[in-house]
């Protein structure tokens, strides 16, 4: 496969310092990786979905104070922001299905050249790991643009009953983005291959 050997991570125990940064990291667990990106995939985007509808929710109520009948017809705004948490939770799920149990011996002998077993747990943890960051990152900004334009939906509906299905056309293409993520991370996890 390679002639690279994995590092001996013992060493970072008995001797500071004995290691570079790049093999402390390869020193970390690649489960762990995939644990990480699996919760960054779904607490980004609860994050995303939660600004969304912050600022979705402020705007709507305050214009409802004012122009009461905006009141069924917004909640859609909100709907789109919560679609974005229902994507990270799709994409976790996904992602945590292609986890395995690791191995109890391990797979990655410290000091030894890297085998193929080996290199393919490691390039499956960071798989996984952007796989969830793509997802997540995607949703957090899909979130705050759906909110901004629920925000604008509700404030110009208030003011004039015409706007509201032309600023929701804007909204559905904002609500898009948060898809395109889950489908990108879908296709960045696809290669991966933990044993099972």
């Amino acid at each position: 496969m390679s002639d690279f050997k994995y590092p001996t991570c013992s060493l970072a125990d008995t001797n500071p310092g004995a290691l570079t940064w790049s093999e402390i990291f390869q020193c970390i667990n690649p489960y762990f990786w995939s644990y990480v990106g699996v919760g960054l995939a779904l607490g980004l985007s609860i994050a995303g979905a939660a600004w969304g509808i912050l600022l979705t929710g402020a705007s709507f109520l305050g214009c409802a104070v004012k122009a009461p009948r905006i009141r069924a017809k917004n909640l859609v705004s909100v709907i789109f922001c919560e679609a974005v948490a229902s994507y990270g939770v799709i994409m976790a799920i996904i992602l945590e299905s292609k986890l395995g149990d690791p191995d109890k011996d391990g797979v990655c002998p410290f000091g030894e050249t890297i085998s193929a077993a080996c290199h393919n747990i490691i390039f499956s943890g960071y798989c996984i790991l952007m796989s969830g960051l793509t997802v997540g990152f995607s949703n957090l900004a899909c979130g705050i643009c759906v909110g901004v334009t629920g925000s604008g939906a509700a404030i110009a509906d208030a003011q004039d009953g015409n706007m509201f299905v032309k600023v929701l056309i804007i909204e559905i293409f904002g609500s898009a983005l948060g898809l395109f993520g889950v489908i990108v991370g879908i296709v960045q996890s696809g290669n991966e291959e933990f044993p099972k």
